[in-house]
């Protein structure tokens, strides 16, 4: 994708919103999104061009959605065309927009989850916390049977 491109990509999200409100958009500091031309445009029509540190890409929040989508739309998959892929992939997104949470309750489930690992003595990695022993500290082997 070069600066045509991204040029290209921004204008139709301007023609998107005609009424002239500000949109934001992110971006990775790729040198075709830094471009003079582009920042000129952006300035002109009302777009703020936010840059994601780099080889930070988790900053940039529509990140979180690619997991799902390749779990949901391709891992697995063997579709007969790229047609067929693509109806795959909204049949996701439509499924996912029509079922999507409000976010003050994704907030609530994520503070009872923490509030649970925390009285669980539970790690992020799923694991209690080993006890704590004074002195030398004792390995436990991993093994069958182990509850």
């Amino acid at each position: 994708m070069d600066a045509v491109d991204v040029g290209a990509a921004l204008q139709s999200v301007r023609a998107a919103r005609p009424d002239g409100a500000p949109i934001y958009i992110i971006l990775d500091d790729r040198s075709a999104h830094t471009g003079a031309d582009i920042r000129c445009w952006a300035k002109k029509n009302q777009v703020e061009l936010c840059f994601t540190p780099a080889y930070a890409s988790w900053v940039n929040p529509i990140e979180a959605h690619f997991g799902p989508l390749r779990q949901f739309g391709l891992a697995n998959s063997h579709h007969r065309s790229h047609p067929a892929q693509t109806q795959a992939l909204h049949r996701y997104l439509h499924w996912r927009n029509a079922n999507a949470r409000p976010p003050d309750v994704l907030v609530a489930q994520r503070k009872e989850r923490a509030r649970i690992r925390s009285e669980k003595g539970i790690r992020w990695g799923g694991h209690p916390s080993p006890p704590r022993h004074k002195g030398r500290p004792t390995v436990e082997p991993i093994g069958f049977g182990r509850e």
